[in-house]
């Protein structure tokens, strides 16, 4: 199954979650943060402007991203995978 995002929205897979700490000590699911960096692999058209041009997306489909922890609220399973759909302006950084 495909996805496409309408707009300025983004689909994002984030990336694995790490299962030890730095110290080395492993880490149950429960205690586990969940990661603010992903790979974008959707892109929306972009964003509709108040003149009703349509200004293009600064991140494309293969971008590494930095986002905040509690961005992009909605997630979606496809294909058995979760991915995350966010706003382009939930994006701090692209990681290059």
């Amino acid at each position: 199954m495909k996805i496409r995002p309408l707009y300025d929205r983004v689909v994002v897979r984030r990336k694995e979650e790490e299962e030890t700490t730095a110290g080395g000590i492993l880490l149950p699911g429960s205690a586990k943060e969940k990661p603010n960096q992903g790979e974008i692999v959707a892109v929306g058209e972009g964003k509709v402007l108040d003149n009703g041009d349509v200004r293009a997306l600064a991140v494309k489909v293969g971008d590494r991203v930095v986002f905040g922890q509690y961005a992009g609220s909605n997630t979606i399973e496809v294909d058995g995978e979760e991915l995350i759909i966010m706003g382009e302006s939930e994006i701090y950084a692209v990681v290059e």
